[in-house]
């Protein structure tokens, strides 16, 4: 039988504006270049990829029963994910600022709360039909760490632009078997990484944009990817396609330095689209 994954995090509906410069913290005006709506969240931009790539998923989020929820939940349904959807007291929102070069400024409009956990039985009958859980950064997958851990199943975690000291982030580095991070705010990317690693994870990946990939596997050893060419779009949601294209060859079998080609590969196919994934390119118009 196929490996399945079950991810818990955001999906988000975005405004994206693309600027020539980010704006500086004083009184001005800019003109956008381009701009345009379409869906975003993390765990939605894994889900995407995971899809593509055949390997099955369910995904889970909160959305609200407003009009972001609704184009939130049409477009995820119509690029064919599978998801379960919780009540959220609100749909996440944000508003993308970003320069060609990839350079973003995210404002988050809005951002639901956990939830009283009345679902939770049916959660965790979700959670233990996959072979790994992913959990992303949110009030909801924060909650639902105790349930996931007593899976006893493998906890992949991505703490994106983690500076090393945030409180918010431990909790979910504390309970990971692999961790995935970009280097936005790390002084020394494979010092954390390893450090990872001397804490019981099994795989630790940094991002490095522009310059590829590093990770260090549980026996110690350091691997480098370099990103692939791509003509950039938009650099949303590539690093939620790259955890998703080395989460894929590794249940497939893949060894980590074939796991992270698979995972620039994965990256480079969303650089091209404005959307999270090309499977969007159809269904949000």
């Amino acid at each position: 039988m196929t490996a399945s994954v079950f991810i818990a995090g955001p999906a988000s509906w975005n405004s994206i504006v693309v600027l020539d410069r980010l704006p500086e913290p004083v009184p001005h005006m800019q003109f956008a270049e381009e701009s345009w709506e379409t869906l975003g969240g993390t765990s939605a931009g894994k889900a995407l990829s995971l899809t593509a790539l055949g390997r099955p998923t369910v995904l889970y989020a909160l959305t609200a029963a407003d009009e972001s929820g609704e184009r939130v939940r049409g477009a995820l349904d119509r690029a064919g994910v599978g998801t379960v959807w919780g009540d959220g007291d609100a749909t996440e929102r944000h508003l993308n600022l970003m320069t060609r070069e990839g350079g973003r400024v995210s404002l988050y409009l809005a951002s639901p709360s956990a939830t009283d956990g009345a679902d939770d039985a049916a959660l965790v009958s979700a959670m233990r039909e996959a072979d790994v859980i992913v959990l992303d950064l949110a009030a909801e997958p924060l909650r639902l760490l105790p349930a996931a851990k007593s899976t006893g199943l493998p906890i992949w975690v991505d703490v994106h632009d983690y500076d090393g000291e945030a409180d918010f982030h431990r909790p979910f580095l504390a309970a990971a078997d692999a961790v995935f991070c970009n280097a936005d705010h790390l002084d020394d990317p494979v010092a954390f990484l390893r450090s990872r690693i001397g804490a019981g994870a099994s795989l630790a990946v940094c991002t490095l944009g522009a310059r590829g990939a590093v990770a260090i596997d549980a026996d110690g050893t350091e691997h480098r990817v370099a990103a692939l060419p791509a003509d950039i779009v938009d650099t949303n949601g590539a690093g939620d396609a790259f955890l998703a294209g080395v989460l894929d060859a590794r249940l497939s079998g893949a060894d980590v330095r074939s796991a992270l080609t698979a995972g620039a590969r994965t990256a480079a196919e969303v650089l091209g689209t404005r959307h999270l994934h090309p499977l969007l390119d159809a269904v949000i118009v």
